[in-house]
């Protein structure tokens, strides 16, 4: 995944910071006394742990908690209402819906459906997160 905007910027003056307390730390070891610079690195450790938690849980805010690689897609339905999360493809789908034709396989060019992309249906209507190619969609429909 590319690095774009403020996230950019941000990675930027994360070394920078880190770099400069680098050699901070290596000068305060060289000019000063060990004890000095082994309790300001103990310090400088302590302070940059509290950063990584706090930047952790922002994005586990931020993304969600579903899935291995972060937030995800959602699907959610309203009461009576249909609600797919990729492509639908030689399906019936919906109350008392009926599939009479031969099975179909997906078109070559059906594209991946994005995934974080949030999927939602209100009370009695139909979204998909895909593309939809000889299905049936909806009450009473047939294929």
């Amino acid at each position: 995944m590319a690095v774009t905007g403020a996230a950019r910027v941000w990675v930027w003056v994360t070394a920078v910071i880190t770099s400069l307390m680098s050699v901070g730390l290596v000068l305060l070891a060289f000019l000063g006394d060990l004890d000095t610079a082994g309790q300001a690195a103990t310090v400088a450790g302590a302070v940059v742990a509290l950063a990584a938690l706090l930047v952790s849980v922002i994005a586990l805010v931020r993304t969600g908690s579903g899935g291995p690689g972060g937030g995800g897609r959602r699907v959610s339905a309203d009461q009576g209402s249909i609600a797919v999360g990729g492509n639908i493809t030689g399906s019936a789908v919906g109350k008392n819906a009926r599939k009479t034709g031969p099975s179909t396989s997906p078109p070559p060019t059906a594209t991946p459906p994005a995934r974080n992309d949030d999927v939602r249906s209100r009370r009695g209507g139909i979204a998909t997160g895909g593309d939809v190619t000889d299905s049936a969609l909806g009450e009473g429909s047939e294929r």
